[in-house]
């Protein structure tokens, strides 16, 4: 797999527990994690806003490097998140917002 710079990105909103936008209006869905959503038939409102919010606790207006890997058929760009040494997606899954998405596993290292 080859591996992408990093570039960095000013994270403006998250949607969900997995899906955030940057300033400049990239729509981002972490890469190799699911996070409970919050409409449709899968809907579980009240653990996706606090999965939600533990994610723009970590992101929201700050500056982060994005590893892109991808793009999904929403258009949305399927990347990892790391703020200073952490990964964004690792730390979801450590904190109980967010778990493993097997399906995709093999698009990042810690995950396998």
């Amino acid at each position: 797999m080859l591996i992408a710079a990093l570039a960095s990105v000013v994270i403006a909103s998250c949607y969900d527990g997995d899906t955030c936008r940057t300033l400049n209006g990239e729509r981002i869905r972490l890469a190799c994690i699911d996070a409970p959503e919050l409409e449709g038939r899968r809907a579980n409102p009240i653990a996706a806003k606090a999965s939600r919010d533990y994610l723009r606790s970590l992101v929201l207006g700050r500056t982060v490097n994005l590893r892109r890997i991808t793009t999904d058929r929403y258009g949305r760009t399927v990347g990892e998140l790391f703020l200073g040494g952490t990964n964004v997606q690792q730390q979801m899954v450590r904190s109980g917002y967010a778990a493993i998405d097997w399906k995709y596993a093999d698009q990042c290292p810690w995950s396998r």
